[in-house]
């Protein structure tokens, strides 16, 4: 629910049979082979069928997110409370875990342990997850919701739940999207934020604490390149490297030392950032140098910075010679996740069913290497799980 959208934290037929891998063959002589081009891997609870492998046993490593062939082709890959979604780059979005309240879109309220198609949308360009529902961005600039919309969360004007995905209300030129537990989140073109659903400790950032059926404007943000969304509140990433947020504060999520805010306040001592992301009560800032920062909660280990001390302001994740390289990030529900230029991912914090992916349901205050991914292209954090986009690349020399 807490996914990065960079863009950051909420499907009826199976994949078709993919097609033969493509090869090329170079001046050198060597041919290059696609196998299994950008799948998914997911690791830690699976109790709803979260990992999308056809099981609904836990694991401590990562495991191929499958179907009846495979799902293959991804660009990008979300994950909420109780399950993972899946763009591929036909426009498709594909979803698994639970659906007791059409979180799957699929226009069933029938669970699945593998992924199936989010009925009706095509020609999508990015995805978000909710606590209870998924979001599309379409390339015309629409943004579509489904599943729980108790408190609006849907932006629709109404408080029904849909099993298959509808409109969000008045929203156009949109550029990006993010999700919470019950609010949504859209960037439009023009750098202004827009925000609907639930607005309990000024989560949808407009001066009010009254929930919102229709998106309103978040105010005083101007040139706004991302956003991310947490339990409470968002963040939002200007074009000039400085991060913002609002929203609840009870444990230093606002990275300004101070109490909630009902409109964006700046976080301070955060410049030249490129990506945003947060976790349940923490926040999370990549600059462009590499490094990772961190703030809010941290009793499990959530700012990977060595300690379980809460910071009110942001510190540097870090490891035995700290986490350089950094290139993507991702907050979970107890922890984060970094994508290294390497292809490598790195994660710390809870890992008491295995979303740290090493094997161990051991917690971690600093990070550590997921096992096995030497390839992601992407990453997401579900409450309790992880999930990256991996290419699996061929060499063939002759």
């Amino acid at each position: 629910m807490w996914a990065v959208v960079l863009a950051a934290g909420g499907v009826v037929a199976l994949p078709a049979a993919a097609t033969a891998a493509p090869a090329w063959e170079t001046a050198s002589g060597s041919q290059h082979t696609l196998a299994d081009p950008d799948t998914a891997q997911a690791w830690g609870f699976n109790g709803g069928g979260q990992l999308g492998n056809g099981t609904i046993a836990n694991s401590s490593i990562p495991v191929p997110v499958t179907g009846a062939t495979g799902l293959t082709g991804l660009r990008a890959i979300a994950a909420g409370g109780g399950g993972g979604y899946a763009l591929r780059r036909d426009g498709t979005v594909w979803a698994w875990g639970l659906n007791n309240v059409g979180q799957l879109g699929n226009g069933t309220t029938t669970d699945s342990v593998v992924p199936v198609r989010v009925a009706g949308l095509t020609h999508v360009r990015a995805i978000a997850a909710g606590g209870g529902g998924g979001y599309a961005l379409r390339r015309d600039g629409t943004v579509w919701a489904w599943g729980l919309n108790g408190v609006g969360q849907l932006g629709n004007n109404t408080t029904t739940d849909s099993v298959v995905p509808v409109r969000v209300t008045g929203l156009t030129d949109v550029r990006a999207i993010a999700a919470g537990s019950f609010s949504g989140y859209a960037l439009r073109r023009d750098g202004t934020v827009w925000a609907w659903g639930l607005n309990g400790d000024g989560r949808l950032g407009n001066g009010t604490t009254t929930t919102s059926l229709l998106p309103v404007l978040v105010p005083g943000l101007t040139d706004v390149r991302a956003i991310a969304v947490g339990d409470g509140g968002g963040y939002a990433l200007r074009w000039d490297g400085t991060v913002w947020a609002w929203g609840r504060n009870n444990v230093g999520q606002l990275g300004n030392g101070t109490t909630t805010s009902l409109v964006p306040v700046p976080v301070p001592g955060l410049t030249d950032v490129r990506a945003i992301a947060a976790g349940a009560s923490s926040g999370y800032a990549l600059r462009w140098d590499g490094t990772v920062w961190a703030w809010g909660r941290n009793n499990v280990g959530q700012l990977g910075n060595g300690t379980t001390t809460t910071s009110l302001v942001p510190v540097p994740v870090s490891g035995t010679t700290g986490l350089i390289g950094a290139t993507a990030i991702a907050g979970g529900g107890g922890g984060g996740y970094a994508l290294r230029w390497d292809g490598t991912v790195w994660a710390w914090g809870l890992n008491n069913v295995g979303q740290l992916g090493n094997g161990t349901t051991t917690d971690s205050v600093v990070p550590v290497p997921v096992s096995g991914i030497t390839s992601a292209t992407a990453i997401a954090g579900g409450t309790l799980a992880g999930y990256a986009i991996v290419s699996d690349w061929d060499w063939d020399w002759e």
